[in-house]
């Protein structure tokens, strides 16, 4: 077994699991994905850590663990339409793909989106499609199966789920600091949703995205 196969089974059996990450085809996209693709080169060496890994425009990857639960949380089925909104360095992406995604990706910043593109090509990913927009911006109507923000909205905006299909599903955290939810939210009908807490955790905000009005005595 080379380092980074063992780095890899590390990954999975010490992180990912342990956060109640079980569903054998998520498991199945974190094997598959070659995670150090993703990760800037001065970085590389800590590709299967516990840590997030910091990207260009003071951004960082997602935790292993993080992404595990995205994953199993959406349970795509094959062929179904994913919005990603926050590119990042394309792991998340890729992995969407691999569990049978088509997988659309907004970034906002240009110099990510581009490095994200070359990532996913490297890793034999090439067909998600990534696109330069501002996803806190998104006003599509019924259109996607499941939607994924990679950063956090710290007041919940419902275009969001406007944007699934009928029996869609939408991962999203929510909140502000240092304690978010993330929400399972479903569609259920044209006016109607549900919405699930999954876990706690943290993550830094979706950019543009409004924030909650200051309190004043």
């Amino acid at each position: 077994m080379n380092s980074t196969h063992a780095a890899l089974e590390q990954m999975i059996s010490q992180q990912v699991r342990t956060w109640e990450v079980s569903d054998p085809r998520t498991l199945d996209a974190l094997h598959t994905v070659p995670r150090e693709h993703f990760v800037p080169a001065a970085w590389r060496s800590l590709a299967y850590a516990d840590c997030a890994l910091p990207l260009a425009c003071g951004k960082h990857m997602l935790t292993p663990m993080l992404a595990g639960r995205m994953l199993q949380s959406l349970s795509l089925r094959q062929g179904e339409q994913v919005l990603e909104i926050g590119t990042g360095s394309g792991y998340l992406s890729a992995c969407l793909a691999a569990m049978g995604g088509r997988v659309q990706s907004l970034e906002l910043h240009a110099e990510i989106a581009a490095a994200a593109r070359a990532n996913l090509r490297a890793a034999g990913a090439a067909s998600v499609e990534v696109t330069t927009a501002d996803g806190a911006a998104l006003v599509s109507e019924t259109a996607y199966d499941a939607i994924v923000l990679t950063a956090s909205l710290p007041v919940y905006q419902p275009q969001f789920q406007r944007a699934l299909k009928y029996g869609g599903r939408l991962f999203v955290v929510v909140g502000t600091g240092p304690v978010m939810e993330a929400r399972l939210v479903r569609r259920l009908g044209p006016a109607e949703f549900s919405s699930q807490v999954l876990f706690e955790t943290s993550l830094e905000a979706l950019e543009h995205a409004p924030a909650p009005p200051l309190f004043k005595f």
